[in-house]
Parts: C-alpha cells; structure tokens; sequence
C-alpha cells in the first residue's frame, strides 16, 4: 500500500474503470467519539458497564498478536494518531484517490450492538454508530455509503432501525454478521428481512459475529487459522437455511450479499443442495425450484479474500467465477486490514476486460442503488 502515491494514480487513471469497494471497514478514532450519539443515560452505561457480549473468548484481540491492533495494516495508522480507518482525511489520500474508489460501502464491525447482550443497550448503541456514520463519514464524503448497523438477535428492534433509516439516501444496505444466534433462515430473523425488503435495502453479511457458541461445530478451534478457515462453512451453513426455510419465496425481493467469505466454496455447496432437494423436497415443498438457481437468484459475493493459485492453475478460479455468475461477483478491497487487496491487482490478469469491468463496478448497479448512476 506505500506504493498508492498520486504518480501511480495518474499512470492508471485513464485505463481505469469506475470502482465500487463493497468493503470499507471505518472505525471510531477514538474512545469517546459515539459520546455525542448516545444519550447521558447510555453514555454512562457505555462508560461504567461496556460491553458483554454474547461470544468465549473475547479477551484481547482474536487476530496474530504479530499485526497490531484487530488486524489492521501497518502502514494504515494516521500519521497523526488515532486509529486505522479512524481519519477519514488519511483514508481518503491512502487509499480512495489512489486507487480511484467511486464508490466505498462502509461496514463498521464493532461496537455495533451485535451480540450485546443487554437488548436495550444493543439498540442504542446500533442508532448511535449510524448516526455517527452519517455526520462524520457520508456527509464529508460522498463516495462513501453507510451501512445500516442492527442488533440483529433483536430482530423488532433491528426492524425499527431499518425502517428509521428506510429512504435516507446514506444508507445503501443492512448490515449483519455470519455467525448469529440461530441459522439466518430462521423465522426469528424475519422482521429484519421484512423491513429490509419494505425499504429497498440489501442485506450484507460479514463474516465473524457474536453467536455465543463455537466456531465449529465440536468446539472452539486452537488457532486463528481454524476460525479463518471457518468461515467458509459458516457462510454455506447461513445459506442453506435462507434456502431451505423458505426466506427468499416469503421475501422474493431480497437481495444478500456475503462480505469477506471468499466464493470458491460455493458451486460445491450448490451442487450439494441440488442433490439433496432433489431426492427430498417433498419435505421442502415451499422450495419449488434448484437451490442453485435460488442462490443465483438473491445472493452476490465479494472478492476478498479471493484465492489467488499460480499461473497453472489460474484456469480453475476462473471457471469457478464462471459458474458462480461473473455477475454475481462485486470487488471489496477490506481496507485497512492486514489482507487489503488491491484493486488494480487483484482480478487476474487474463480475466476478460469486461468481467473485470463488471466485477469492479458494474455488477454493484444491480444491487445497490447509489451505483445506478455511475
């Protein structure tokens, strides 16, 4: 990323298309930022109590204690101070000049109201950090687009929310995380997808979250590259049941867009559903057609992290993004993570120019509305 200077700008500006991030994380610069969001009342609650959230394990940071700070790139602290992803000013020169960002959509990971365990508390805080969104991001930058934060495990009061933020232009979709309570298909969570249809907003789901269980389904896993690996099988695991417990025939104009989870384990799970509903759908009977044209249908993914093999085998990623729908693909970069992927870097080269096109900008025109208009 200390390449990203304004020479190499210029180089690439005129071969570049339009580029929409699906994947900007911001973060509060510093502890106090949500004090003019919260209320005395839960501002003294933040303060006194914190954080209890639903979740072993939650001590310290879960990222290699050789990258500093929850996984953050090095070279993405503010020369002034404050957090990675903290100044908006440092964001804008590191990354979103550089690399010609059209569009960025933001998703705030913590603290969001996800996982609390005080309801109440959850709520508030959730209002708060869109509030905060919109004053001190989307409203001195216009490329980025907020992301509606809920608390999720409280699907009335994630309802209320979106609908609170429904038809303000700030907001492109609602945000929730892969690991939750029970399986996202379920009928708990129904009032958020009720209200995020009613309000015309996708919902994106980014990996990790505050489930209270394990990541595996026999235990918590001994290393960090266990719950990475993870989150293949979560994300396969939230998508069958959205398929199977009917949410896309009671919602048919939901969209879902998986952040983070990587794509190549996707066609193998398809195929898997086809299998199975095939041989028992009688006990699915609201399932009336393949999952895997369900799937291709309602759900859109993100490039990072992508798999990227060596030149020998560089045919299999691409035959794999074939068969997932070269529209159905949109680039997210994670900036200002430790496994950041460029977007002038990360498509593989021998990709057809207009797919890379489509994956950069124009697939997002499908699923977000402030792409529509360039």
């Amino acid at each position: 990323m200390n390449e990203l200077t304004t020479t190499r700008a210029e180089a690439v500006k005129a071969t570049r298309t339009p580029l929409v991030d699906c994947d900007i994380h911001p973060r509060l610069p510093h502890p106090t930022a949500l004090k003019p969001y919260l209320s005395a009342r839960w501002w003294q609650h933040h303060v006194t109590y914190g954080r209890r959230v639903r979740h072993g394990y939650v001590k310290g940071h879960p990222y290699p204690k050789a990258h500093p700070v929850d996984g953050m790139r090095r070279d993405a602290f503010p020369p002034g101070g404050g957090m990675p992803g903290g100044d908006l000013d440092f964001m804008r020169a590191q990354y979103l000049d550089p690399c010609g960002v059209t569009h960025g959509v933001m998703n705030v990971l913590s603290p969001t109201g996800a996982g609390e365990s005080n309801a109440d508390y959850a709520a508030a805080l959730a209002t708060a950090v869109n509030d905060w969104q919109v004053e001190e991001w989307v409203r001195r930058e216009p490329r980025l687009h907020a992301s509606v934060c809920v608390p999720y495990e409280d699907p009335e009061a994630s309802a209320r929310e979106i609908r609170r933020r429904a038809g303000d232009p700030a907001f492109c979709q609602v945000l929730l995380l892969s690991r939750t309570a029970e399986a996202l298909g379920r009928r708990r969570y129904w009032p958020i997808y009720e209200a995020a249809q009613e309000a015309g907003l996708p919902i994106g789901i980014h990996v990790f979250g505050y489930a209270g269980y394990a990541a595996t389904s026999t235990g918590w896993p001994s290393f960090y590259i266990e719950e990475m690996a993870e989150h293949g099988t979560s994300c396969s695991a939230l998508l069958t049941s959205f398929v199977f417990e009917g949410v896309f025939e009671r919602f048919p104009k939901l969209k879902v867009v998986l952040i983070e989870a990587g794509f190549a384990w996707l066609p193998s799970l398809a195929w898997r559903l086809d299998k199975v509903w095939a041989r028992m759908r009688d006990e699915v009977p609201h399932v009336t057609r393949p999952p895997s044209e369900v799937l291709r249908s309602h759900v859109w993914v993100t490039t990072q992290p992508m798999e990227e093999p060596d030149p020998p085998k560089l045919q299999h990623l691409l035959d794999t993004m074939r068969w997932i729908g070269r529209d159905r693909i949109m680039f997210a970069s994670d900036y200002p993570h430790w496994d950041f992927d460029d977007p002038d870097r990360a498509l593989p080269h021998a990709m057809d120019p207009a797919d890379k096109a489509a994956i950069r900008h124009g697939n997002a025109a499908a699923v977000y509305a402030f792409a529509r208009g360039g």
